[in-house]
């Protein structure tokens, strides 16, 4: 009677674990999906032109998920080689997470995906909120600038189409769908129809998602097709009065996919060339330095929400906008400061960190504040997570003590050899970049993991002599066996919770940790669901030998 209590007791404690496991599994992905900025519904508000113009015309090309190496390869891509030497450029850094729509929401706000209020994972297009905060195309409609966008249908949703003078939208991303982005785009600028053009050429990321990767020749025959319409851009360009930029949202693995923390998918080129342009090879910048940037070569408001910086090395600017860009840039970011201050209920003045009000100093103090606020979170959660380690180190050592250390050896064979197969035969990346999709990263980790679990099953049965003991006995050391993988295994998930939170809430996670737990709680899913079915065998196997001993 006492065995089948804890049979029961054990098996009941393993389903909640499952349960608890999917729940909060989905929790953490609605969450990312679903997170706005902080300052939605009190954005900072934008100021005044800047003043006199640089150039006529601003075209951007962005070549979506072309990554920094392959930019450099003149064989590759030789018109944007040829367009480098003449022009500035630079390494432009981004931050995770590192798909389509955050990327573009950085480039047009100037603003980090923390704050820009774009999606932070790609969404549906009938789910992908409108800017809610400034952006280079609002600021340069309401300065009178013509402006127009042809490319990837993402753009429609994203940008006030009150703003947009000329468009054309498409769903597709290969190459035949650039055609078409082309079509539309080439009477603009051959007519001069648009002041401020964004060009989207999709299918370079196509190449990386479908059709091998950057590691796969399709791909570098896919940038050598975007370079060619570079060219179309540049012979309806006249580059003495007009300004070509030329850059990426992101990267992608070698494997092919984006999204996380991967420095490949963090690297993008920046390429500007044209009228009110300083040409040569410049120290790196950051992705929010765009928008501004461009900015005040239209003379127009810096968005109100830029966390970037004018790079007024790059440019030969105007006298006017020389004297009024210091002004501009102190009242934006302090608007920026009090807009977020006031959001996540800190106050400003009784913090001694501004020595300026430059771009790097007020970075700086809302960086403090996010930290003070994260701080408090963690020493809350460290009270739960602290109790929860501890009970976890305490039954780890009763085993020892109970001579049923194979246990925990068995636990970290599981992690041995779910690495095995994930980091070293199929060559993954503990990142979002590994996702192809949502179904794909569930099938591979729970196939990945009954595996696993099986083989360290049978392992630890074989060593123990447990198939030949006592069915219930033995029954009930494979449900501890499965409790103390789901120990071990879950320690990336306890990390998490203490640097992160449960779920996504008013800030982003550390991406590499929350992945981690996400893996985590997939596993524990399984090992929870699947430890009586393996329980179940092992006193099925020692009845059996029981009967042919007798």
């Amino acid at each position: 009677m006492k065995n089948a209590l804890k049979w029961i007791v054990s098996i009941l404690l393993l389903l909640g674990m499952a349960a608890g496991a999917y729940f909060w599994a989905t929790a953490q992905i609605a969450s990312n999906f679903n997170y706005r900025s902080q300052i939605k519904d009190n954005p900072p508000q934008s100021g005044a032109a800047l003043g006199t113009p640089s150039t006529k015309r601003v075209v951007l090309v962005l070549i979506d998920a072309l990554r920094y190496d392959t930019s450099l390869n003149a064989e590759v891509m030789p018109t944007l080689a040829l367009l480098r030497s003449e022009g500035a450029s630079a390494l432009m850094h981004s931050q995770p997470p590192s798909f389509s729509e955050p990327g573009y929401s950085t480039i047009l706000t100037g603003a980090w995906p923390e704050i820009n209020d774009g999606p932070t994972f790609n969404l549906d297009y009938e789910d992908i909120p409108t800017f809610t905060q400034d952006n280079l195309f609002s600021s340069a409609h309401r300065s009178g600038w013509t402006t127009a966008v042809s490319g990837y249908y993402w753009f429609e949703k994203l940008i006030p189409q009150s703003d947009i003078d000329l468009s054309f939208y498409t769903p597709g991303e290969d190459s035949a769908a650039d055609i078409e982005v082309m079509k539309a785009a080439m009477p603009w600028l051959q007519n001069d129809e648009a002041q401020l053009v964004l060009i989207h050429i999709d299918q370079v990321d196509y190449a990386g998602h479908h059709e091998g990767g950057p590691q796969s020749s399709n791909w570098d025959a896919a940038a050598t097709r975007a370079d060619t319409m570079l060219t179309e851009v540049v012979s309806a360009m006249d580059l003495s009065k007009d300004t070509l930029v030329v850059f990426s949202d992101h990267g992608q693995i070698d494997a092919g996919g984006h999204g996380g923390q991967d420095s490949d998918c963090l690297l993008e080129p920046f390429v500007i060339v044209g009228a009110g342009v300083n040409p040569g090879q410049y120290p790196d910048i950051q992705m929010v330095d765009l928008a501004p940037t461009l900015s005040a070569l239209l003379g127009i408001n810096l968005p109100a929400s830029t966390q970037g910086e004018v790079k007024t090395d790059m440019l030969t600017l105007p006298e006017d906008v020389l004297i009024a860009l210091p002004a501009a840039t102190s009242d934006q970011q302090l608007g920026l400061l009090s807009a977020y201050a006031s959001a996540i209920g800190k106050e400003t003045t009784s913090l001694k960190l501004l020595k300026s009000n430059s771009v790097a100093d007020t970075q700086s103090v809302i960086n403090e504040l996010r930290s003070q606020k994260l701080f408090g979170e963690r020493v809350i959660r460290a009270i739960p997570t602290g109790i929860l380690l501890a009970v976890a180190i305490t039954l780890l050592l009763r085993q020892r003590k109970n001579k049923s250390f194979s246990w925990v050896l068995g636990g970290i064979l599981f992690v041995a050899l779910f690495n095995l197969r994930y980091l070293f035969l199929d060559r993954k990346v503990y990142s979002l970049s590994s996702i192809i999709s949502q179904t794909d990263l569930i099938v591979y980790i729970a196939t990945t993991t009954a595996v696993s679990l099986i083989l360290v099953w049978l392992v630890v049965n074989f060593f123990n002599k447990t198939f030949a003991a006592s069915p219930n006995e033995n029954g009930l050391k494979t449900l501890w066996l499965g409790f103390t993988v789901i120990l071990i295994s879950g320690l990336p998930v306890l990390a998490s919770f203490f640097l992160n939170g449960p779920v996504v809430t008013w800030t982003l996670p550390d991406y590499l940790t929350s992945f981690l737990a996400l893996i985590g709680l997939i596993q524990i899913l399984i090992i929870s669901a699947l430890t009586p079915i393996l329980a179940g065998f092992t006193a099925a196997i020692n009845t059996i030998n029981k009967k042919i001993k007798k």
